[in-house]
C-alpha cells in the first residue's frame, strides 16, 4: 500500500490524517463500509471530545492470556479506554450508533477498576490501607530531610564553606555544595565535584533518612505488585471483553479521526458506488496548494489524454486514482459533495520508468512486465504515463490497441496520458474510449491546465522548450529538421481544438438559450393550469349561490302568508342580484388516458368507475380519488375565452419553515413534499428544511431524485449536523 500511496503524492496527506489517531494504526477501516458510512453520518451530529492519547494494548493482552502480571501503566491504559466508553455512552445516540454503543456492556469488575486511579494514572487514596500508609510515610520521610538540609545550611558552623544556599539534585540525590575541609564540621559523603573544584556532599544524618525512604519505596513496590496481580487476575477472567473493547476502540478512533480531518478545510467523504464509472466534480490533489480544480467524466473504460506538455496530464491521472483510492478507505478530500467514484478491488499506477540496474531491464521490457500483470487482474483501474516511453512510438502504437482493447474486455480502466497521436488516432473510432486534451494558452503561451473532452491535443513541444530558457535559434532549425508536413499536422490538431473549443461554448450558449425557453414555457402552463383551478373554484361559487337563491324563490312560492311570500322573494332577489357573472370554461368530460392534475400532482387517468377515478401520478403512485376533483393537464384544449383573474398572496415578512417526513411511505412522503413545495412557493419562501431522516436510504433517494426533477428547486444541500446532517435537506426555491 506504501508503494502506490507515494506513486499518488499522497504520503503527506495521509500522515497529516494519522496524526488524529490515539494511537498508529494502518488506515485501513476494515468492514462494512457503508455501515461505517453510516455511523459516521450520525456521529457528525454530535459535538464530542477525541480520545486522548491510548498506548498500543496488544502486548498486554498476549501478557494477560500467558498469566503474567502487567504494570500499572498498562493497567491505566485499559481503564482510559473503558473511561473513554463510559463518556460515549452518556450521549443521547440514535439509529445506528446507539445499537453498537449500546452492545459495549462493561463488567462489574472492570468498572470498579476504574475507579481506582486519578486522571494521571495515580492509585487514588483508599484503593489500599497499606498503600496509603506508605505513601504517607514517604510524605513525611522527604519532608524530614528538606528539614535537616536547611538546618544544616543555616547552621552557623557549616556557613564558612557554604558556596551557595541552595540545595541541589544531583544523581537524583539532594545535595549541598560546600568548599574544602567541610570535614571538620560535618561528616557527609562527596556525591559529585563541581567544575569550580566544590564538593556536592550528602551529610550523613541525610542518608539515613534517604536510606528510610528507600526501605519505604521498596514495602511500596510490594504493594503495588500484589494489585497488579489481583487486577490481572480480574482481566484474566474479562480476557474476551478486555480483547473486544480494544477493538472496538479503534474502530471509533477510525470514525472520529475521519469525522475531525473532514472538518479541516471542509472536505466531503464520497462513498464508492457499485458502479464502475468515476466523475470528479472540483477535485483538488491533496499535494498541490491553491490547485485548480478539475472535473472529468471516466464513464468510459479508457480515457486518453494528450496535449501539452507540463499541462497537467499526469496530475488529472493521479486525481482520478487518488479519488478512488481515498474512497476505498473512507477517507474525506477536497471535492465536489455530487463527485461520484466507483468500487474497483485494485488500485494499479504505472507511472514511473522501470528500467534498474540491479534485474538488468530496460525500460520497454520493464513496461511489458507491468502490463502483462494486468491480464491476471479483474475489476481494477489502471493509470498508465507515458504509455509509449522506452521504445519506437509507431510499433508501440499498434502494439498498445491491441493490448488496451483485450484489457477493456477484462473489466479493466484505464487512464493513460501520451504524446503519440497515433495511438490516439487508432483509438479514436472506439466507442468505449474517451479522448481528452489537455489546453494551451497561445497568446500567454502557456498551458491553462484545463481539459477539452473529445479531441487529441497538441504537445507545444517547441513552445515549451522556448518557455524554459532554449535559445530562439535552435527551436527554429529543429522546427525545420521537424519538418513542414509535421508542423501543418500540428496545426490542424490545434485548429480541430479551437473549433472543438468554439463549437462546445456555442452549444453551451445554446443549451442555456434552451433551458430558458423550457421554463419559460412551463411557467407559462403552471400559470393556465392556475388559473384553470381558479376558475373551477368560481365556478363551484356560482352553483352554490345559485342553488341558495333558489331554494330561497321555493320558500317564497310555497309560502301561505303573503308577506313571507314576499321577504323570501326580496331575499332571492338579493342573493341572484349578488351572483358576479363571469365566463368560465365548460368542465370537459374526462376518459381514460388522459393526462390530469390532482391537487399539487400530475399523473395519467387508469381508469374510472362511477364518480372516483384511479390515476397514476408522476411519481409512480396509484391513487383512487374524487372524479370532480380533477382536471386536464397537458392535453386539453385551449379555451375560447380566458377569463381574467388575479390572486394576490400575501408574503410572509420572518418565519422558518420545516416539513418532518418521518416514518412516512415513499408515496406518501413525495406527495406531501410536493404539495409542501407548492405552498412555501406561493407563501414567497425561499428556503425550506426538510427532515427525511438515514433509515435504509430509500425515502433519502426518492427526495434527492424527486429535488432534482423538480423545476422550482434551484438547489439542496445537507443541512448543518445541529439541523439534521445527511438526514435532513435544505432546499433552496
Amino acid at each position: 500500500m506504501q508503494e502506490i500511496i507515494k506513486k499518488l503524492d499522497l504520503t503527506e496527506y495521509l500522515e497529516s490524517f494519522q496524526e488524529l489517531f490515539s494511537r498508529k494504526k494502518n488506515i485501513i477501516l476494515e468492514g462494512d463500509i457503508n455501515l461505517h458510512y453510516k455511523l459516521i453520518e450520525e456521529l457528525s451530529r454530535f459535538e464530542f471530545n477525541p480520545p486522548s492519547e491510548v498506548a498500543n494494548l496488544d502486548t498486554a493482552l498476549i501478557h494477560i492470556q500467558k498469566q503474567a502480571v502487567l504494570r500499572l501503566d498498562d493497567i491505566f491504559e485499559f481503564v482510559k479506554i473503558i473511561r473513554y466508553f463510559l463518556y460515549l455512552k452518556r450521549f443521547s445516540f440514535e439509529g445506528k450508533l446507539k445499537e453498537w454503543i449500546d452492545k459495549i456492556i462493561i463488567p462489574e469488575d472492570i468498572l470498579k477498576l476504574e475507579l481506582f486511579f486519578d486522571s494521571k494514572g495515580n492509585l487514588k487514596d483508599g484503593v489500599d490501607e497499606d498503600y496509603d500508609l506508605i505513601k504517607d510515610a514517604i510524605y513525611r520521610n522527604k519532608d524530614s530531610i528538606k528539614q535537616n538540609l536547611y538546618k544544616i545550611i543555616n547552621s552557623s558552623k557549616l556557613k564558612p564553606y557554604l558556596v551557595d544556599s541552595q540545595v541541589h539534585l544531583v544523581n537524583d540525590e539532594e545535595a549541598i555544595l560546600v568548599r574544602g575541609g567541610f570535614n571538620h564540621v560535618v561528616k557527609a559523603t562527596v556525591v559529585h565535584r563541581s567544575n569550580s573544584g566544590f564538593f556536592y556532599i550528602v551529610p550523613h544524618s541525610i542518608s539515613e533518612l534517604k536510606q528510610k525512604r528507600s526501605d519505604l519505596i521498596n514495602k511500596q513496590e510490594e504493594v503495588i505488585l500484589k494489585l497488579c496481580k489481583q487486577i490481572t487476575s480480574s482481566f484474566e477472567k474479562n480476557i474476551l471483553f478486555l480483547k473486544f473493547i480494544n477493538k472496538e476502540f479503534d474502530r471509533f478512533d477510525h470514525y472520529q479521526a475521519r469525522l475531525f480531518f473532514a472538518k479541516i478545510k471542509d472536505k466531503n467523504f464520497i462513498l464508492p458506488t457499485k458502479k464502475d464509472s468515476c466523475k470528479l466534480i472540483n477535485f483538488r490533489h491533496p499535494a498541490l496548494h491553491d490547485a485548480k480544480p478539475i472535473s472529468i467524466d471516466f464513464s468510459k473504460a479508457v480515457i486518453m489524454i494528450t496535449g501539452v506538455n507540463a499541462g497537467g496530464k499526469t496530475m488529472m491521472l493521479k486525481s482520478v486514482l487518488s479519488a478512488v483510492f481515498l474512497s476505498k478507505y473512507l477517507i474525506p478530500y477536497y471535492t465536489d459533495k455530487n463527485t461520484q467514484v466507483g468500487t474497483f478491488k485494485n488500485i494499479i499506477a504505472v507511472l514511473d520508468d522501470p528500467q534498474s540496474v540491479k534485474n538488468d531491464i530496460s525500460t520497454f521490457a520493464g513496461r511489458m512486465v507491468e502490463f502483462s500483470n494486468l491480464f491476471t487482474k479483474k475489476n481494477a483501474i489502471v493509470g498508465v504515463d507515458e504509455i509509449e516511453l522506452g521504445t519506437d512510438s509507431d510499433e508501440a502504437a499498434s502494439l498498445f490497441k491491441v493490448i488496451i482493447e483485450e484489457l477493456i474486455k477484462k473489466d479493466i480502466k484505464i487512464i493513460i496520458t501520451t504524446h503519440h497521436k497515433r495511438l490516439a488516432a487508432l483509438l479514436a473510432a472506439n466507442e468505449n474510449v474517451e479522448l481528452i486534451a489537455a489546453l494551451y494558452d497561445e497568446e500567454n503561451q502557456r498551458p491553462t491546465y484545463e481539459f477539452l473532452h473529445g479531441t487529441i491535443g497538441k504537445s507545444y513541444a517547441f513552445e515549451t522548450a522556448s518557455r524554459y530558457g532554449i535559445p530562439h535559434n535552435i527551436i527554429k532549425y529543429a522546427k525545420q529538421v521537424y519538418g513542414e508536413d509535421k508542423d501543418k499536422l500540428n496545426e490542424l490538431i490545434e485548429r480541430s481544438s479551437s473549433l472543438e473549443r468554439q463549437y462546445q461554448r456555442k452549444l453551451a450558449l445554446l443549451n442555456e438559450e434552451i433551458e430558458k425557453i423550457e421554463k419559460l414555457n412551463k411557467s407559462l402552463k403552471e400559470q393556465k393550469e392556475s388559473l384553470d383551478m381558479h376558475i373551477l373554484q368560481e365556478k363551484s361559487k356560482l352553483h352554490k349561490e345559485y342553488k341558495d337563491a333558489r331554494e330561497e324563490a321555493k320558500k317564497a312560492i310555497k309560502a301561505k302568508i303573503m308577506q313571507d311570500g314576499h321577504r323570501h322573494l326580496n331575499i332571492a332577489h338579493t342573493k341572484a342580484s349578488s351572483i358576479k357573472t363571469e365566463k368560465v370554461k365548460e368542465v370537459e368530460e374526462l376518459k381514460e388516458g388522459d393526462r390530469v392534475k390532482y391537487r399539487n400532482s400530475k399523473g395519467v387517468i387508469i381508469s374510472i368507475k362511477g364518480k372516483q377515478a384511479f390515476i397514476e401520478n408522476d411519481s409512480g403512485m396509484k391513487m383512487k380519488v374524487p372524479l370532480e376533483e380533477l382536471s386536464r393537464s397537458g392535453n386539453a384544449p385551449k379555451p375560447q375565452v380566458k377569463p381574467k383573474a388575479t390572486i394576490t398572496v400575501a408574503k410572509p415578512e420572518t418565519g422558518h419553515i420545516k416539513l418532518d417526513l418521518h416514518g412516512q411511505r415513499v408515496e406518501e412522503a413525495l406527495e406531501n413534499l410536493d404539495k409542501f413545495i407548492s405552498d412555501s412557493l406561493i407563501a414567497g419562501f425561499d428556503e425550506v428544511l426538510v427532515y427525511h431522516g438515514i433509515g435504509m436510504g430509500k425515502l433519502a433517494a426518492a427526495v434527492k431524485k424527486y429535488l432534482d426533477k423538480h423545476p422550482k428547486v434551484r438547489g439542496y444541500e445537507d443541512a448543518h449536523p445541529s439541523s439534521g446532517g445527511f438526514g435532513a435537506k435544505v432546499i433552496k426555491l
